[in-house]
């Protein structure tokens, strides 16, 4: 918890004042070795007594800061931020409490999945005080508590969730932690604003083994995908055959076009029989249409 000591905890105001007391205070004991009246000594007396008491009564607290006063060992008060008055020697400051967002790390520690895999995990906390009154009286030593009950449920956590999971979802292990721990600090006066977790580790062998595994699927995927297109192909082919089976013309010009593009790409010479040249001839294939046509009409 938050405590300031006795320099740190009064202001240059503060200071500033208790001295120009004691200034005047002292001017006027000094006036009073040539004024016989009695009010310049008993006036003197009580400015030096006021300027001791300034510094102890007179706090300031920071944008961020609340101050926790007890009266006699009572609650009395909650101050800041700005300057405010004590009563010296009755009312005492237990406790500064910051309201500034806070982080705080925190990890696993070796626990067990649901499916028993060790695991490691790295996690940041993101809090704020929005009651300071709670935190100051209901715990010692909130920041403690905060990690610790952050520590606790990450665990709880773990164990009831699959390494798998954990791994795929990482938003939702993060919002189960936001909330499950934001239940609990809830009553010291403690909002959680965030949960992030920053790494999750496995053993070596373990990783060793889920990498073979994804391999293994990915190599299953592929196969797969490679059967699945030799069909689409298949299912091309025969049905390629079936149009050149009733259309010999088709035919001619597909052998005629895979002859140009082979001599066009790679430069070669192709000797052709003269029996599938007077195949290919114009006239040739006129003469096939014509026969094929009257073949279906018959």
């Amino acid at each position: 918890m938050g405590t300031k000591t006795s320099i740190s905890g009064m202001n240059q105001t503060a200071l500033l004042l208790a001295a120009v007391t004691a200034a005047a205070g002292a001017a006027l004991i000094w006036l009073s070795g040539s004024n016989p009246s009695p009010l310049y000594l008993w006036g003197g007396v009580a400015l030096l007594i006021l300027a001791a008491l300034i510094p102890g009564a007179l706090r300031m607290a920071d944008q961020w800061e609340r101050a926790i006063i007890l009266r006699l060992g009572k609650l009395h008060a909650v101050r800041g931020p700005g300057l405010f008055l004590i009563v010296p020697f009755v009312d005492n400051i237990s406790s500064w409490i910051d309201q500034r967002i806070q982080t705080t790390m925190f990890n696993a520690e070796q626990a067990l999945s649901k499916d028993t895999v060790p695991v490691n995990i790295d996690a940041v906390i993101f809090w704020q005080i929005h009651d300071p009154q709670r935190a100051a009286l209901e715990i010692t030593d909130y920041r403690q508590a905060v990690e610790r009950v952050a520590q606790t449920s990450l665990r709880e956590m773990v164990g009831s969730s699959a390494l798998s999971a954990i791994l795929s979802d990482r938003k939702q292990g993060d919002e189960v932690l936001r909330e499950e721990i934001g239940r609990k600090t809830s009553e010291w006066g403690v909002s959680v604003i965030s949960v992030e977790i920053r790494d999750i580790s496995v053993p070596p062998a373990l990783q060793d083994a889920m990498s073979r595994q994804a391999q293994a699927e990915r190599e299953r995927q592929a196969r797969v995908l490679l059967g699945q297109a030799e069909q689409e192909v298949a299912a091309k082919f025969v049905e390629a055959a079936e149009i050149y089976a009733t259309n010999p013309a088709a035919m001619q010009l597909r052998a005629m076009n895979i002859i140009y593009e082979t001599t066009k790409e790679r430069g070669a010479t192709i000797l052709i029989p003269t029996s599938m040249v007077d195949a290919m001839n114009p006239g040739s294939l006129l003469g096939m249409v014509s026969a094929a046509e009257a073949a279906d009409k018959g």
